[in-house]
């Protein structure tokens, strides 16, 4: 029987999702703890790799287990929580069809990119100290409106990828201001020093989203206009994109899928 599980982590500890050689691993983590609990190898597929120091809330994978269960839903999670490390939350276990992959059977992800304008200690492992003097996020999110759609986005592309195709379509991308939670209590620094990007599509190519912010950012100080992200999409390389941003403040926020799969969330409509 296949079982779905819906989890986040912090990946400041782990060189990414996927298992590495002689490096921790959330997949390496997650299939150590489900092994000892259910007495036999588990592998684990997950929803997507990520790389070392991104961070991933309501992550999906999957495993296979002959028969049912020894122990109810709750209890089950409960007992992973209890054994894996304080990096790793797991919040459901599910029953899925035999058909369901956590992987081929998504049919949309959405990352956020979090930046900060002035230096707060209390961000440093989950956002960007972006410090340039100013940042036009006028201009950036209208360079946001190229994104959209479907195109070869292989000039955000990071060389060594196994993908047979650079072709994404993006439904949404955009800057938003927002305010920490710590912020809003603590009432310590001046508003509008928070932004955070967002972006969804049917699927991202290696290192896509940092290369996409790190371009968007080339907008923001002027450097170039909005028009540029149309250029690069129609015909640049990845030498000719911005640079990738860090990894620290990068979250893969959601996997959708379709109806007759059970998950965190059903697909929405396509903005």
């Amino acid at each position: 029987m296949r079982y779905s599980l819906c989890l986040s982590y912090d990946g400041s500890a782990f060189c990414g999702w996927q298992i590495q050689p002689a490096s921790p691993s959330v997949q390496a983590c997650l299939e150590g703890v489900l092994s000892r609990l259910l007495g036999r190898p588990v592998p684990v597929t997950g929803a997507g790799r990520t790389d070392t120091g991104v961070h991933a809330a309501g992550y999906v994978a999957h495993f296979d287990y002959d028969g049912i269960l020894p122990f109810a839903a709750s209890d089950f999670t409960y007992k992973l929580n209890a054994m894996l490390p304080r990096e790793v939350v797991v919040h459901s276990v599910s029953p899925v069809p035999d058909s369901f992959h956590a992987r081929f059977s998504a049919c949309r992800r959405e990352y956020t990119y979090f930046i900060h304008r002035q230096k707060d200690p209390f961000l440093r492992n989950t956002s960007w100290l972006c410090g340039y003097p100013s940042l036009d996020f006028e201009a950036m999110n209208a360079a946001c409106q190229f994104l959209l759609g479907t195109h070869d986005f292989s000039c955000f592309e990071k060389s060594g990828g196994d993908n047979k195709t650079s072709v994404c379509t993006v439904y949404d991308a955009f800057w938003a201001p927002y305010t920490p939670s710590h912020v809003q209590v603590l009432n310590y620094t001046e508003e509008g020093n928070y932004w955070y990007f967002r972006i969804a599509a049917d699927r991202f190519l290696r290192n896509m989203v940092r290369a996409t912010v790190g371009t968007l950012i080339e907008v923001g100080r002027g450097k170039h206009s909005p028009e540029w992200v149309a250029e690069l999409i129609a015909g640049g390389t990845r030498g000719d994109a911005g640079e990738s941003v860090p990894g620290h403040a990068l979250f893969l926020n959601h996997v959708f899928y379709p109806s007759d799969y059970p998950g965190p969330e059903n697909t929405p409509d396509h903005d």
